[in-house]
């Protein structure tokens, strides 16, 4: 019995170390099938995810249009190089399919990607299946992309992805403002993941950026191993919105016109800013704003990322005078005629001077206006006006508050006075603060009648071809009464022409027009240790103006700060010569000099018309058509259909030829040379300002590099000249 029951313990424990292998493959199959998380991890989860493929498709960000159209800011493709290192990428094929000959590579690419050849043979050099060529080759353009794609390199290939472009680069560039990518953490199917997307960091880019974003969708599915999708499974495909396009109110003709004297003030007088604005009258469109330092957004090179036309609050100075007396004149208790002594005034044992310290005698206020003075007002707040009606008038001239203008970060500005000194200089625009926009906003009343209007940069927006948004011309009730909108226009015509009575804004006067305006100068107060800078440079200069007067349909407001001549010589050559562009522009005035033969036209759209035809038809109307290239066909034209133009003025076309020749520019004025180079999309460099006096491409040339253009000086300015600008500041 012994032997029998010895002989059976072996294939008992057998059997025994089976059964409990068999249970505990039991109990861990249990888990498996009813828990749905194994040792922390969802399995229905994981088993998804293995076999889905997952991938965003990316929405298209709008696209940003000037008023007729033309593109200011659009998405376009960029490509990041990359090497492919990993011979097994090769293979056995005939075709090399990585880089091989990395030395030659990396000096082929050197010189494109502007990198150093020694940079880029040591990421050639890495221990990896690929590599981005950066920085070099990171955001490069469809050009450069085929030019490395002509040489043939094995092993280079491109990632493409997209990025914000800005055809025209430093234009307009605080109103567009800029947008770039940014690296964020999204989800898809509950996996969090990195990618870059662009975002609006500035101008209508910030302002608008959800509606100009759009919205990304995905597509999901099952695939196979081999990475196909799976016949009769479910796909989920959920397709990307678009971003709306927004059309703004700029100009892009006027825009150039402001770009281009800005330019000119600060090669020649180079000011710590600079800003001018101009706006429609009738329905506060803003035409076009102009400023420095201003910034290329392909280049983010920013030094200040406030826009002067809503974030810039300063104090304003004697264009204040215009709010002050058309306040009293509304009351009922100015008397134009009746006479003050001017040179000072004390109020509280604190004299406040004219410009003209010694003054004129005694004057009347309305001469006053035309001078300047600064005792003017200060006596009118002490005979015509009290501090209340004065704090009135300029709330509900829309100072102290923001306009409602589409841009972010507007300011309010301050208009809070309290003590009489306080007071007294608010008559004159000093220690209050206002903004550009505000004060083109408070001209817009005297330009209709009594009526303000809203000002706006967004004229409309377009989704999927429908139109969803459309600026309505917002305007007030009657704030002012039609007799004294006539008065104050009276007072700012007199300001800008009345020559025999010494008026201070006669160098603002434009042929065959009548502006209407008023100068500015104020001190510049010390934010750091208080009080008023006195330095032969520290003065703010401003200017008010509009026209036609009786019937304005231009408003213009512009500023200079701390000019290095310590005058206002650069803000007066740069209004007057934008004012007179943008007459000539408009079609307010000609460009020829025989009135008697002056017409205004309309243009057509001239596009894929036959050349010959177009230019014997606008010659016919007295127009100065220059055609670019020798093609049968129109391609583009400037100025644009359905603008304005008179005779005289230039007409430029150009044409379906590929070899552009070099026009004669000879005499050209600084925007014309510009319209025309910009035309052609063509490098170029210009020096001085004035008129094209030299080109460095001869007439009749093909272009083939970049054009270098000398103007040639139009006033010969020295010390004594400068020195009468000095004696003729008056503030």
């Amino acid at each position: 019995m012994k032997t029998r029951n010895m002989k059976w313990k072996a294939p008992m424990i057998v059997f025994s170390i089976f059964l409990v292998f068999i249970l505990i493959l039991f109990v861990q199959y249990l888990y498996l099938s009813l828990s749905p998380n194994v040792y922390g991890i969802n399995m229905q989860e994981f088993a998804s995810n293995r076999n889905t493929y997952s991938s965003t498709l990316y929405a298209k960000r709008g696209t940003i249009y000037d008023n007729s159209g033309d593109v200011l800011a659009t998405d376009v493709s960029s490509y990041t190089v990359i090497a492919y290192l990993d011979e097994n990428r090769t293979g056995s094929s005939d075709t090399l399919y990585h880089v091989a000959d990395k030395e030659g590579t990396a000096k082929a690419l050197a010189p494109l990607l502007n990198m150093e050849e020694a940079d880029i043979l040591e990421l050639l050099n890495r221990d990896a299946y690929q590599v981005e060529l950066g920085p070099g080759g990171r955001g490069i353009t469809e050009i450069l992309k085929k030019q490395i794609e002509d040489l043939n390199l094995p092993g280079i290939d491109f990632i493409e992805s997209y990025k914000r472009y800005y055809p025209n680069g430093d234009f307009a560039s605080y109103i567009v403002g800029y947008a770039k990518k940014k690296e964020v953490e999204i989800y898809v199917d509950n996996i969090s993941k990195m990618e870059e997307i662009i975002v609006g960091e500035l101008g209508i880019e910030v302002g608008y950026d959800e509606i100009l974003k759009g919205e990304n969708g995905y597509i999901s599915y099952q695939q196979d191993r081999f990475g196909y999708k799976i016949p009769d499974t479910p796909e989920e495909n959920i397709p990307a919105v678009d971003g709306s396009d927004i059309y703004l109110t700029i100009d892009s003709n006027i825009q150039r016109i402001l770009e281009s004297v800005v330019d000119e003030n600060v090669e020649l007088y180079d000011p710590e800013w600079i800003t001018i604005s101009v706006m429609d009258a009738k329905t506060g469109d803003i035409l076009g704003s102009a400023s420095t330092p201003s910034f290329d957004p392909n280049q983010l090179n920013l030094t200040n990322y406030e826009n002067p036309l809503t974030s810039f609050v300063y104090e304003p100075g004697s264009v204040m005078k215009i709010f002050t007396y058309m306040c009293a004149i509304e009351k009922g208790t100015y008397k134009g005629d009746d006479t003050y002594q001017s040179g000072h005034i004390e109020i509280e044992g604190t004299k406040i001077y004219d410009w003209n310290t010694y003054g004129w005698g005694k004057i009347t206020y309305n001469h006053g206006f035309e001078l300047s003075s600064n005792v003017a007002t200060v006596n009118m707040m002490q005979s015509m006006l009290t501090k209340e009606d004065l704090q009135s008038c300029l709330t509900k001239y829309g100072f102290g508050a923001t306009t409602g203008i589409e841009l972010p970060r507007e300011l309010t500005g301050r208009i809070v006075f309290n003590y009489p000194v306080e007071i007294a200089a608010a008559s004159y625009g000093q220690g209050i603060t206002t903004t550009p926009i505000q004060q083109l906003q408070a001209l817009s009343i005297i330009a209709n009648d009594g009526v303000m209007v809203k000002p706006n940069i967004v004229s409309k927006i377009i989704q999927d071809g429908e139109v969803t948004y459309e600026r309505e011309v917002k305007k007030s009730d009657q704030i002012v009464s039609h007799n004294t909108i006539e008065q104050i226009k009276e007072l700012m015509y007199n300001a800008v022409n009345n020559e025999e009575g010494g008026a201070i804004g006669l160098d603002y006067r434009v042929d065959g027009i009548d502006v209407i305006g008023k100068t500015g100068t104020a001190e510049i107060y010390d934010d750091e240790h208080g009080g008023y800078l006195t330095g032969w440079l520290d003065k703010l200069y401003s200017f008010s103006g509009m026209f036609p007067k009786e019937d304005p349909q231009i408003i213009v407001f512009a500023s200079v700060k701390r000019p290095n001549n310590g005058s206002n010589i650069g803000l007066k050559k740069m209004t007057q010569s934008a004012m007179e562009s943008i007459a000539k522009y408009k079609g307010f005035i000609s460009n020829n000099n025989d009135d008697d033969k002056v017409n205004g036209y309309n243009l057509e759209n001239y596009i894929n018309k036959d050349t010959e035809t177009v230019k014997k038809d606008l010659e016919s109307l007295g127009l100065d058509v220059v055609v670019l290239g020798e093609g049968n066909r129109i391609i583009k034209q400037v100025p644009k259909a359905n603008a304005s133009v008179v005779s005289g003025d230039k007409v430029f076309l150009l044409t379906n030829d590929n070899e552009i020749k070099m026009p004669d520019l000879t005499g050209y004025s600084r925007i014309e040379a510009i319209t025309l180079l910009d035309l052609l999309n063509v490098d170029y460099e210009i020096e001085g300002y004035g008129n094209v006096d030299s080109q460095s491409i001869k007439p009749g040339e093909i272009i083939t590099d970049k054009i270098k253009i000398t103007l040639k000086q139009k006033y010969n300015i020295d010390k004594d000249d400068e020195e009468k600008e000095e004696d003729s500041e008056k503030e």
